[in-house]
């Protein structure tokens, strides 16, 4: 198809939903900025995935950094206003897995517990503040504006507890409400913000909860469509969302998981 001309910045391209997003918005004509943290063993897949993209005759730069560091995030910035040119960022998509996996109060008999401050707050700097910092430096950038599209990955767990998700239940709750917050104050902008609550999905990201295996059985077993969401069901509705006719849908949790959660 060819660059349209139309840029995507991803935070978290490199697996899950970032990737399949990163593959569907190229498919589309869309240049591909993504931002990912790979050691080197895991190089050689990031390396096939700009290889894919590629081949659909779209520009795709990939940066491997820390997000939620704010020096390499103003470096990235940086680096985008000079690949854009004259260009935008038309996509920005907050696809950031990383945060602590244990309880807030040790069971009995164990010895170790959950560091509250430095875990908790590591979590949510990554899981949900990072948002709000992008937000602000691309938009001082002058490369978030009229007709952007800014999409933050949520889950149920916003909503629902599960053993050993406190910290990132707390930073999706806490992502949804900057999501809503970000519509107020990007709307004089043109620009929409939305969380997009993904169905249970198989990726790296679920395989760290402890009890995915029953979460993956039990959610397969209620979703009306016999099977788990997957991350190009995902990436194919942010494709559309993306489009011009959606200036007037922001502020959103909107559920795209084949009807999961209504059977629930």
């Amino acid at each position: 198809m060819g660059h349209d001309g139309r840029w995507a910045l991803i935070l978290g391209a490199s697996s899950g939903f970032g990737a399949a997003a990163a593959r569907a918005f190229a498919r589309d004509g869309v240049g591909i900025l993504g931002v990912h943290l790979d050691r080197r063993a895991g190089m050689a897949a990031v390396e096939a995935l700009q290889e894919e993209l590629a081949g659909h005759g779209v520009p795709a730069h990939f940066f491997n950094t820390n997000a939620a560091a704010a020096d390499k995030r103003a470096a990235v910035v940086d680096a985008v206003r000079e690949l854009v040119g004259d260009g935008r960022v038309d996509v920005l998509m907050h696809s950031l897995a990383f945060g602590t996996l244990r309880p807030f109060v040790a069971p009995p008999g164990a010895a170790v517990r959950l560091s509250v401050q430095r875990n908790v707050d590591m979590t949510l700097d990554v899981m949900a503040h990072s948002l709000v910092y992008w937000v602000q430096d691309l938009v001082a950038a002058g490369l978030l504006g009229a007709g952007g599209r800014v999409f933050a990955m949520t889950s149920g767990g916003s909503r629902q507890v599960f053993p050993s998700y406190g910290p990132v239940s707390a930073a999706k709750a806490a992502l949804e409400s900057h999501v809503r917050q970000l519509a107020l104050e990007l709307a004089p902008h043109g620009c929409t913000v939305n969380a997009i609550m993904a169905g249970v999905t198989d990726t790296p990201a679920l395989r760290k909860i402890p009890g995915h295996e029953q979460i993956r059985a039990q959610a397969a077993a209620r979703n009306p469509h016999g099977r788990l969401t997957e991350p190009a069901d995902v990436a194919d509705c942010l494709v559309a969302l993306a489009g011009p006719g959606t200036r007037w849908l922001t502020g959103n949790v909107l559920q795209v998981d084949g009807g999961e959660m209504v059977c629930a």
